[in-house]
């Protein structure tokens, strides 16, 4: 049987806002397995916001470049905080996210990207940077996002200097109308996102796997009912599920634009400015989603790092 720890209970307290109690269960039931547990609580009706945001479990930081019609958004991981703060690291991520822009939207194709003027590559960059802070980091995913016309629009949150931050997002608009007005009605839309969290464009977007997961709790919630009534509950169900997380159904957030849709304030804002406006795409990065973060004692940490207390040749302490 699994042992479910405190931290544990308190991830899933976090992502469904369940009781204690109701969350150790849930644990036990799934043998420790946190997604499990989320749904288990969902089926049960204790969940009071199952959503799956993916907690932040990893240092580093999120990059986001966008010079017009194109635009490139990467996370680079650390150990800690503290390198996420060091000035070279924050000058890697910048160099590595533009170059991102023209490196097809794979680690591997930026890996091998070569800096300008140099022949070093960003990967043999990142490796002296690493000997150099003695702290592990990785480029762990990229993308990009362009359209014909129109602008790719950006947000950062969490901005810690510009261009980089905690979460990044980018939006693509296709349009010929004013770029002025498109770079700010884009900005607004990836603020929304950033808050957000859509799973998808619309309806059409959404995989088939987390359609399938939200049928089966659908399913299992109003099990014995007559299998015509349960197909309902699951169409109606599945159509609420798609309003409140594809970002074209959900209301905006931004005052600008309060009591409407994505998919009217686009409208509108096309009429405004004469010309038809398209959402082509969006993708939005939150730092170390999905990333398990190893719980470490700090403080054993800094004096092992120290060598506080480490006998030399077995014999005694340090003087």
């Amino acid at each position: 049987m699994a042992v479910v720890t405190a931290a544990m209970v308190k991830e899933l307290r976090e992502k469904t806002g369940a009781g204690m109690m109701d969350c150790k269960g849930a644990l036990g039931e799934t043998g420790g397995d946190i997604e499990q547990a989320v749904d288990w609580l969902r089926k049960k009706g204790l969940a009071k916001a199952a959503k799956k945001a993916g907690r932040t479990a990893a240092e580093g930081l999120i990059g986001v470049e966008a010079p017009g019609r194109s635009g490139a958004l990467l996370e680079v991981n650390s150990e800690t905080d503290f390198v996420a703060r060091n000035d070279s690291f924050q000058a890697f991520v910048r160099e590595a996210t533009k170059a991102a822009l023209s490196a097809g939207g794979s680690i591997e194709a930026l890996e091998a990207a070569h800096l300008p003027g140099s022949s070093a590559t960003l990967k043999d960059r990142l490796q002296e940077l690493i000997a150099t802070v003695g702290e592990n980091m990785t480029m762990r995913r990229v993308a990009t996002l362009s359209v014909s016309n129109g602008v790719v629009a950006t947000y950062v949150h969490n901005q810690v200097t510009e261009g980089l931050g905690k979460i990044g997002v980018l939006v693509a608009l296709e349009s010929e109308g004013d770029v002025g007005e498109l770079s700010t009605l884009g900005r607004q839309i990836a603020a929304h996102i950033a808050a957000m969290n859509p799973v998808a464009v619309d309806a059409s977007g959404v995989d088939a796997g987390t359609i399938e997961r939200e049928s089966a709790i659908l399913r299992e919630k109003n099990a014995g009912k007559p299998d015509h009534v349960l197909q309902k509950i699951v169409e109606s169900g599945l159509k609420s599920f798609f309003k409140e997380n594809t970002l074209l159904d959900q209301m905006a957030v931004h005052p600008d634009h309060a009591n409407k849709t994505i998919t009217q304030v686009l409208k509108e804002a096309g009429s405004r400015i004469g010309k038809p406006i398209e959402l082509k795409g969006f993708v939005r990065y939150g730092l170390g989603e999905g990333i398990e973060k190893e719980e470490t004692d700090f403080a054993a940490e800094v004096a092992a790092q120290s060598g506080i207390g480490k006998k030399p040749d077995g014999e005694g302490a340090p003087a």
